[in-house]
């Protein structure tokens, strides 16, 4: 029986020469980008774009269009099932990390690690187990429905590696969703912008919340759809404002290239907004994205993970699960 589980990390630099490993997660939204013959020029692209949108929110903070560049690096965590023997590791999770650097002083200003989160476990939850559950007469999603995967994801932020590599704990970034209604409220922030609120928690929502975070939503200046932040602590406090502009211009970015029809909409949500992917006034970015691909491959990795991970480590898992609080 494990006696407790850990974790090891590993780090690759996501620029214009990133070519995913043959461990890579075959949904990881950026290595969906990384694919082709035009790879280079798909990454090339959308790193123009990230730098472009990041200058715009932090222009306030520096005098030239090029004072600061914006560094990625994909973190993957991989879960050791057995500490007392070295047990082998399992891949568990995969996030961008943003670094910012001060090309006038040189200094490294931290950003923030968490965006573009994606999961095995997760994987597993959404493609197999919650079709499942339908599939079986089920409405909603099972009473237990993420309480595993928030378990490891509390315990990995949670662990010595994590806290080893990062100073702060994660934000997840994603799109809002498409089947709920947002009201704009009195709060903005100089970078973060204006707040919504919606009066009912999503599917989502509930799934980062066994996860242990909240979420407020957010669209920021020069945005046409709010965003959905999800983290621990203080959202407004506990970051930097360039390091905010950081997880927005990446994850900004990526939807845009993702959801064009919300994201690069040709106009902005009003006061009262229901986000759509029937939206046909947008504007699509110079980025090869093939989504009809991804979600078949989404359910290729959920049955994957069922077959080597889920069932042959199931006794285990729920062994150490056992009294955690989710």
């Amino acid at each position: 029986m494990a006696t407790d589980f850990t974790y090891s990390i590993r780090t690759t630099r996501f620029d214009e020469d990133y070519s995913p490993s043959a461990g890579s997660r075959i949904t990881t939204n950026f290595a969906n980008l990384a694919r082709g013959a035009g790879r280079r020029q798909n990454l090339r692209n959308a790193l123009t774009m990230i730098r472009d949108r990041f200058h715009d929110l932090a222009e306030g903070d520096h005098p030239t269009p090029d004072r600061y560049t914006v560094e990625l690096d994909i973190v993957s965590a991989d879960l050791h099932l057995d500490a007392a023997e070295g047990g082998a590791g399992v891949p568990l999770l995969e996030m961008l990390d943003v670094q910012i650097v001060d090309t006038a002083t040189g200094d490294r200003i931290p950003g923030i690690t968490g965006n573009n989160l994606s999961s095995y476990v997760r994987d597993y939850d959404f493609s197999v187990v919650l079709p499942a559950h339908a599939a079986s007469g089920g409405s909603g999603a099972p009473s237990d429905f993420g309480d595993l995967h928030g378990k490891l994801y509390r315990h990995f932020v949670e662990s010595a590696a994590y806290r080893e590599r990062f100073a702060q704990p994660p934000v997840i970034c994603i799109s809002v969703s498409t089947s709920k209604t947002y009201r704009r409220i009195g709060e903005r922030h100089p970078v973060l912008g204006v707040e919504y609120e919606q009066s009912d928690y999503s599917m989502t929502d509930r799934y980062f919340g066994k996860m242990g975070l909240q979420v407020r939503y957010f669209m920021p200046r020069g945005s046409v759809a709010p965003l959905a932040f999800y983290f621990e602590g203080d959202l407004l406090g506990d970051y930097s404002d360039l390091a905010l502009a950081g997880t927005i211009s990446t994850m900004e970015t990526f939807q845009r290239i993702y959801r064009p029809e919300i994201y690069s909409a040709h106009s902005a949500a009003g006061e009262v907004y229901r986000p759509s992917l029937e939206n046909q006034a947008h504007s699509t970015p110079p980025v090869t994205y093939d989504r009809e691909e991804r979600s078949r491959l989404a359910v290729t990795q959920g049955r994957f993970v069922e077959e080597h991970f889920m069932t042959p480590y199931r006794t285990l898992l729920d062994q150490w699960a056992v009294g955690r609080a989710v």
